[in-house]
């Protein structure tokens, strides 16, 4: 029988399994944040235990490599004072003449549909820094945010 009819088994058939991509950067978080990534290690170091399916065991095995590896890296933030948008602080602000509101985090905690944006976002980096009442440039336009308010998250 020729080579080309032979198959061994599916295994070469399936898709490679890569590890999940770590962001690049500093691994910064908010306390939230850290407790966010204790959490998941928890649900997956006990999911890990019950599974037997050799395909779901690897995915939870490689999930878990993940997130212990954000655990080792983590850098928590300290708590922002509201003086000024930083690391952690929930910013209220117009742009197009609509006030929308952001938390800025870290890419773990990040979820753009709640208004938690990654410190590494257009939008987030724009109004790191700033201060109520001013006015800074976005998307290529000056002066195209005005941050109206700035508190802790």
């Amino acid at each position: 029988m020729s080579v080309a009819f032979r198959r061994d088994g599916d295994e070469e058939h399936l898709e490679p399994k890569f590890e999940v991509p770590i962001p690049p950067g500093p691994n910064l978080v908010t306390q939230r944040g850290l407790e966010m990534i204790q959490s998941r290690i928890n649900e997956l170091t006990a999911k890990v235990a019950e599974l037997s399916e050799e395909t779901a065991l690897n995915t939870a095995k490689r999930d878990l490599r993940y997130w212990r590896a954000r655990l080792d890296t983590a850098k928590v933030q300290p708590e922002p004072s509201g003086a000024k948008a930083m690391f952690g602080c929930r910013v209220r602000f117009a742009l197009d003449g609509k006030a929308r509101e952001i938390t800025v985090v870290g890419h773990d905690e990040a979820e753009p549909a709640a208004g938690r944006l990654a410190f590494t976002a257009p939008l987030a980096r724009a109004v790191l820094g700033a201060q109520v009442g001013e006015f800074v440039d976005f998307n290529g336009r000056e002066e195209a945010i005005e941050v109206l308010e700035i508190a802790a998250a």
